[in-house]
Formats: structure tokens, sequence, C-alpha cells
């Protein structure tokens, strides 16, 4: 794994996509923004595009991460693709081990396989994609360990992942609490944490991790990466009147009325009652906007705090030639 190399100076960004369904516009629309943005990313040097699972969510398009992610991969050619994440209760681990291992096979040394274990959605649609009531996140440890057996078999099963079996598919665990902080620690695999949306218990989390991380033979010293919201503008101004579509995202989470992205609008102030704008700058709190240089100084602060050993990318603005500006934006100050 390409993560045991010394890491260059800045720390690596990555880009983590939602395939955003902006309103006024279709799922096919957003594959192609998505293509086109992974293409973007990749001259300018980001080192990963994960796509994460959500389910029955009108402004998200990735419900068939796997699929999509065999769409980026073969549109590309250096980057690496991958799950941030495949929600594994979701799914019989023998099928993800097929379709990474598919991945893998047509896209050799690119494939990252991140993996979480809420369901991606409520749990009506959960019930509806499992059958099975009881494959719950409780049981993730046992559907990881059976997952990994997949690809590294000890001989004892007789099922076998055609392709996927003796693949070197680097397996991330994503988490927004401590359960997956410890179990990523425990294995010895790398840790991801989704501080974008979950800021509170970023740093317990990532003490957690490293402190009681074991060496293996995919790691040999606990690696890091956190989930940050960038949006960059050639001003701060423009920059923050792009945030108000996150914004009012958050605003009808907490709301329980998702839906498609939303325009950016002049007073976001109007929208929310104080009480409502605590909560969803709360929940921003890993979120950082302005101009290049307002930006890099933000993300040096994180880094200070986190010590991540990589930062993955959320911007989710509401135009997309705004969006590809911003990473590129994010990559001139970076490498400066």
């Amino acid at each position: 794994m390409n993560e045991n190399l010394p890491q260059s100076n800045p720390i690596p960004l990555s880009v983590l996509d939602l395939a955003p369904i902006v309103e006024g516009s279709n799922a096919g629309q957003s594959f192609q923004n998505s293509v086109e943005l992974a293409r973007h990313v990749e001259k300018l040097g980001y080192k990963r595009f994960w796509l994460a699972e959500h389910h029955n969510m009108t402004g998200i398009a990735s419900s068939a991460t796997s699929v999509v992610i065999g769409h980026i991969a073969g549109a590309t050619t250096t980057i690496r693709v991958g799950s941030g994440g495949i929600m594994l209760p979701n799914h019989a681990p023998l099928v993800i081990a097929e379709q990474f291992g598919t991945l893998e096979t047509l896209y050799p040394g690119r494939i990252d396989l991140g993996l979480g274990r809420a369901p991606g959605s409520d749990q009506l649609t959960a019930a509806a994609l499992r059958r099975d009531r009881s494959s719950g996140g409780e049981h993730f440890p046992q559907q990881l360990a059976e997952l990994r057996s997949y690809f590294h078999p000890d001989g004892t099963t007789k099922v076998r992942a055609v392709p996927g079996e003796g693949l070197n598919i680097p397996i991330w665990l994503l988490g927004s609490s401590g359960f997956s902080a410890k179990l990523s620690a425990e294995l010895g695999l790398p840790f991801a944490f989704a501080s974008h949306f979950s800021p509170d218990y970023t740093l317990p989390a990532l003490e957690l991790y490293r402190r009681q991380f074991k060496p293996s033979d995919a790691l040999h010293q606990p690696y890091a990466m956190i989930g940050v919201n960038v949006i960059a503008a050639d001003s701060d101004e423009e920059a923050e009147f792009l945030a108000t579509s996150l914004q009012q995202q958050f605003l009808n989470l907490i709301r329980g009325n998702p839906g498609k992205m939303k325009p950016p609008v002049e007073d976001i102030d109007s929208l929310w009652s104080p009480y409502e704008k605590q909560i969803v700058q709360q929940q921003l709190r890993y979120t950082v906007t302005g101009s290049g240089e307002t930006v890099k100084a933000k993300l040096q602060q994180i880094l200070e705090e986190t010590n991540a050993d990589e930062l993955i990318v959320n911007t989710s603005v509401y135009n997309h030639q705004a969006r590809l500006r911003s990473f590129e934006i994010l990559a001139e100050v970076w490498n400066k």
C-alpha cells in the first residue's frame, strides 16, 4: 500500500464527490459533472477521487456507488478512485468483494475500498436494501472479516470471489464516532473521519486511533484522513456567497426535508432561525471558505489541530464551473 510511503510536504489532497443533483438538473448531468471534475482534479494533482453511497436522496446520484466508480475510473488514467464509502451492512460481503475485485482487475493499482457501517439513508430505506433486518451496524466487524477473507482466503472456505481473490485492494474504515477508529486501529488499517459533517468527535477519534494502532501487513503506522468542506473563490465574499448552498443543504437536513442542492442566496440569515444557524454552523465547523490564501491559512490551522496525514475535500456549490474553479484555486495555493 502506498500509504506506507513517506509523506510529501504539503500533505496530499483528495476529493470526495457526492455526485450532487442541483435544482433544475438531473442524475445524468450529475454524472457528466463528476467525470469532468475527476479529469480536472487528476490534472491538478489530487491523489484520489472517492464517491459516497447514499440512498433515497433526490439530491445525490451515487446510490450505485461501484458502478459510478467504474465510470470515473474509465474516464481517468492515474488518479485513485474509490468509495467514501460503501455501507457494508447494506450488502453481502461477497458481492462487494466481486465488485471491487472487478474494478481492481479493470483498473489495476487505482482502486480504494472505503467502508462504513451506517445505512447511508433512513431506516425504512435500509430495510428495503437489506431485507434481512438483523444485518445492522453491530455486525460490521464480522462482515468486514468475511469481506477480507474473500480477498485473502485461508483455505477453509469453499466460496471464492472471482475476480477478487488474491488482489491487494486497500481497505479503509470510515467513521463519525469512535467505533471505526478503534476497529481500524485494531486491524492496522487506514482511517478516514467524517469531520466535514460530524466535527465534534474528530479529535477524540483520531487520538483513539493513533493510541491503539497495531501495525499490520497493510499498514506499518497509523494513517488518518479527515473530511473537510472547502469552498474557494477569487474573493472571500464570493466564496461566502457560494457557501450558502451548502448551508441550505444542512438546514434542510435538520428540518427533515432533504432535496436537490439550491442556488446560493444573498441573505442566508433570512432563511434560518438563530437556533438553526447555531446547529448548522456547529455541524459545518470543518468548513473552509474564502480566497486561496484565506483557505490555505484555515486548512493549516485544521492540520495543526488534527495532524491529519491527508485531507479529503468536499466542495458543495451550485454552479459546476465554480466548483471546478474552487478545486483549481485550492491546488494552486496548496502546492506553492
